[in-house]
């Protein structure tokens, strides 16, 4: 079981994409996302969301993100945060959303 001290250093926050790339050199279909987290500053996403989201769709969209994590790179790109969506049972992937526009860089609590 994870402690609740564990759970609070998990850093979720809430952004606003504002750019959208197709990764070509990713292994599975994926883009690139440049998202705004407010004071947190722009960060830079990889993320296996190409079955349901159309790029053009999915700029302005808020998404939900684990901010806190190491960089991890991928083949020659550096993801600085973990967009959140649910997995569903053919591998396709749902964003999480907050129900109504807010602040970006709001905590998830």
């Amino acid at each position: 079981m994870l402690t609740w001290e564990e759970f609070e250093k998990v850093e979720m926050r809430v952004g606003t994409i504002l750019e959208v790339r197709d990764f070509e050199k990713a292994l599975n279909p994926a883009y690139q996302l440049t998202i705004d987290f407010g004071e947190l500053g722009i960060k830079r996403s990889s993320a296996q969301i190409t079955v349901l989201y159309q790029k053009e769709g999915l700029i302005g969209k808020q998404v939900i993100a684990v901010v806190n994590f190491p960089v991890k790179q991928i083949a020659n790109f550096f993801s600085e945060c973990l967009v959140l969506g649910l997995v569903g049972a053919d591998k396709t992937i749902t964003l999480l959303q907050p129900e109504r526009a807010v602040p970006n860089g709001l905590r998830v609590a």
